[in-house]
Parts: structure tokens; sequence; C-alpha cells
């Protein structure tokens, strides 16, 4: 079969310490973190978001703090209805900078060659995660000439997240979490004072949000088995063990 190689960013922050600008941040409000990161970086920045359950936090954040970010949505063709909805209203409210990126395969073209790969076991969903979600952010990191990547990961949110950093550098991007070390009941306090929008799924029991085919309502309080028929609850976008070559 043949071989599809994925193209990483070519930019590597040499010049950017994580440590010492994770260090820098911890002691911050996540806005303060936000116009800290802008004031140093700027145009080397991009955020990121799904538009998920708790996106309109961050999104608010960079509003508030920093506007001029870009913010990158990528759109695997396998969406609830209600997330591109969400969409639709938070980019209009909050009137983001959104770049939206897709698969170079359509979800047909994808089907109809291979079938339905989130069924197919780990490999199926490795396959799957490289193609609707790495492959478009990696590009999306090169066309917008980025290096600090921005993302609304939290510690709370799962068992892979509890010892992140603010500032991290994996392959050769640096990734910063503002709201890293946010409880759900600050995200919560924060959704009603800035009166945001929830997701129209979050009163259908939903706690996380990805594609349709792999996401599912809360049962008996496991969060992490929501996402993947409870195999895996990361997509592979923030993990540092994806490979630039996938095999089809």
């Amino acid at each position: 079969m043949a071989a599809i190689k994925f193209e990483i960013p070519a930019t590597i922050s040499q010049d950017i310490d994580p440590a010492e600008l994770s260090a820098a941040l911890a002691p911050l409000r996540a806005g303060d973190r936000l116009r800290l990161l802008y004031d140093q970086l700027g145009e080397r920045l991009v955020a990121s978001t799904s538009f998920g359950l708790q996106a309109a936090v961050m999104l608010h954040l960079i509003h508030e703090h920093a506007p001029k970010i870009p913010v990158v949505f990528i759109d695997t063709g396998f969406l609830f209805p209600e997330t591109y909805q969400y969409m639709e209203e938070l980019t209009s409210r909050l009137n983001l900078d959104l770049r939206v990126y897709q698969p170079t395969v359509s979800a047909a073209r994808m089907q109809a060659l291979w079938g339905n790969l989130w069924e197919q076991g780990k490999d199926g969903a490795d396959r799957y995660g490289l193609l609707t979600k790495v492959e478009p952010m990696n590009r999306a990191l090169r066309e917008t000439g980025a290096d600090v990547w921005l993302s609304g990961l939290r510690r709370s949110q799962s068992s892979s997240r509890v010892d992140r950093p603010f500032v991290e550098q994996q392959k050769k991007t640096v990734k910063a979490y503002p709201i890293l070390d946010w409880a759900d009941a600050q995200v919560d306090l924060y959704f009603h004072q800035n009166n945001l929008p929830r997701h129209p799924l979050a009163e259908k029991g939903y706690v996380t949000m990805g594609d349709w085919h792999s996401t599912r309502p809360v049962v008996d309080g496991d969060v992490e088995a929501t996402r993947f028929n409870g195999e895996k609850y990361e997509c592979g976008l923030h993990l540092d063990s994806t490979s630039a070559d996938f095999q089809i």
C-alpha cells in the first residue's frame, strides 16, 4: 500500500524556553497569560478550537485579551450538526479571525476507499485521526507561519493531561495552555459571568464533544468513556506520539 507523508511545520522554536515561559505563566490569570504570550510572540501565535462544549471560554478570553490571534478550526466532515451551528453563533458573536481547515480527503471519499476507519480498532482510529485532524492542523501551522499553538486543554479533562505544564515542546511546535489549571466549576462560572451560549448538546448529556460517530453522552459518570467507545480519549492532536508518516 502507498504511504502518505504528512508535513510537519519547518519552524523550530529554539529561542523559546518552554520551562521558563511556563513558570512565567503559572502565577498569572488566564487573560494576563494571553496578553503576555501575545506581547512576547505576536504573529507567531495561533489558537485552535473544536467548538466543543467549553470552547466558548477560551474563545471569549482571546476576544477580550488578544483578539488578533487567528483561530484554527479543523472541520473533519463528521461533526454534529449542532457543532456547526454553534460555530456560526460564536464566530459571529466574538468576531473571531477564524481559519477553517479540512482534510485533503473528503468524508465520502474516505469512507468509499477505506470504510469506517473509526470502527477498525486502534490502527483504524489512529489513521482516522491522522487524516482528519493531525494533517489539517499541521497544514494550518505551516500556512499561518505560526510555531506557537494555543489550546484550551485543561488538566481536569482527562488522566492523560494531569501532568501537563503550561508550555511544552511537541515535536517542532511549542504549545501553550492558558486555562490549563481551570477546574470545571471555574469554567461554569465564566460561562455564567459572561453570559456565553452553551453548545446545544450540553443539555442532552454530552460532557465532551467530537465527531458524531465517536462521541456519546456520559454514562455512570465516566467522562473518558464518552470518546472512541472508551478505548481512548485523545484524538491525537494533543499527544506527542503522533508520527509524521502514515501507511494506508
